[in-house]
């Protein structure tokens, strides 16, 4: 038994925190972080060993995009304790304990962001690959938050022992189901299934892509059936970092040259585009197996994402997303029951998300799978009036799952 009870505990109480999700906020409305961040480095300077002030200056350094001195700031904070809490702004709802692991915010489920404005206290225990024991503070139910990544593999594969025979109800507890979460390893689960086009997805080091550089006609040997154009990123990137389009084996050879990773994903390139010319990508979250509608993005370009899809400057995009938003239940959903049931079966998790599609031929097209895709209710509601209501239902269903794990 790894459970480690809070009364067997030596250490205190867990280091109260303010969180990823208020951090977050302030900064994307545009907030001034600076008396935040004064008074927090303040608390360092006159306690080097405040952990929970050293925690809270990473996400801001993350949120801002120092993500290497965030992540520094992050490693001084674990260093010193493992375990933190996230008070409810309203007392007497269930205590969940979210296993995390280091790294940037695409390392773990941004729990806070499901959890912003609930009666729901949020614990927050680090574990690792050489963790003896999970040291975890007073709680009512376990949420797994780490996701698929090459560093975390390690990670995933150490929790599976240290949960085995958990006291408490686990949420996404299965973990060799989140390490199956890779690209290729999606792209094999949904292969054969009707109603989703899951491109063929391989892993290729360095070697390999040069070899393809200057034989193009090595390609179908590399990427079975496959012809250019295809797409390459670095294994282990994510939004968008390192994603090209490769339209022949010259385009090969300037990729390397200006990526010095060592292994990439290759897949072929889907022209998924409408018949106006538009690409169109929806992020859906699955709880318990039901749908929920996250954001749809609408771009010229073939790589979209949300932020620079002109969602704020285009009032028909938004439109677009509402009515979508709006009609989810009855229309999306319902068009894709077939794909949702065996995203759920092959998936496995009791939470995560995925980013697709809509084929013109009805099928719908697997970006990725994963735990920890970023969902929020940040928008501006001005801008946004639409988002809000459908944020909150999903929000209100992950909770009610959570309380129903205790209840159980």
């Amino acid at each position: 038994m790894t459970f480690v009870s809070p009364a067997a505990r030596a250490a205190a109480d867990p280091a109260v925190v303010i969180g990823m999700a208020a951090i977050v906020r302030l900064a994307y409305e545009g907030g001034d972080l600076s008396p935040l961040l004064n008074s927090l480095v303040a608390r360092v300077t006159a306690d080097p060993d405040d952990a929970a002030a050293l925690m809270d200056l990473s996400v801001i350094l993350l949120a801002t995009g120092q993500r290497d001195k965030g992540l520094e700031l992050q490693a001084a904070a674990l260093e010193l304790r493992r375990d933190y809490r996230r008070p409810a702004k309203q007392a007497g709802g269930v205590k969940v304990l979210a296993v995390m692991t280091a790294g940037d915010f695409m390392a773990n489920t941004p729990i806070d962001f499901l959890l912003e404005d609930s009666d729901i206290d949020l614990r927050l225990v680090y574990v690792d690959a050489d963790s003896q024991t999970i040291e975890a503070p007073e709680h009512d139910v376990v949420f797994v938050a780490i996701g698929e990544s090459v560093p975390n593999f390690p990670v995933l594969q150490r929790l599976e022992g240290l949960l085995r025979g958990w006291p408490k109800p686990v949420v996404n507890g299965v973990v060799e189901r989140i390490a199956a979460l890779s690209r290729d390893g999606v792209c094999a689960t949904f292969a054969d299934v009707p109603a989703i086009l899951s491109p063929v997805t391989v892993r290729a080091d360095r070697a390999t892509l040069t070899r393809l550089a200057g034989d193009g006609a090595a390609l179908p040997t590399i990427v079975p059936g496959a012809a250019f154009p295809i797409i390459a990123r670095p294994i282990g990137s994510h939004a968008g970092h390192g994603l090209e389009k490769l339209d022949d084996a010259a385009a090969v050879g300037a990729y390397l040259a200006g990526h010095a990773d060592p292994d990439f994903y290759l897949a072929p390139f889907v022209d998924y585009r409408a018949a106006d010319g538009l690409f169109r990508k929806q992020r859906i979250a699955f709880i318990d197996g039901q749908p929920f509608a996250c954001h749809f993005a609408t771009s010229e370009h073939w790589m979209v994402h949300y932020l620079s899809a002109g969602m704020t400057e285009r009032p028909e995009r938004r439109a677009e997303e509402a009515a979508w938003m709006a009609t989810f239940d009855a229309d999306f959903a319902a068009r894709h029951a077939d794909a949702f049931k065996a995203l759920h079966k092959g998936v496995g998790l009791d939470y995560f998300g995925i980013d697709c599609a809509e084929m013109p031929d009805g099928r719908l097209l697997l970006f990725e799978a994963d735990v920890a895709i970023i969902v929020h209710a940040l928008d501006p509601e001005n801008t946004f009036p639409y988002k809000k209501p459908a944020m909150r239902k999903l929000f209100d269903a992950f909770q009610a799952a959570l309380r129903d794990r205790v209840a159980a």
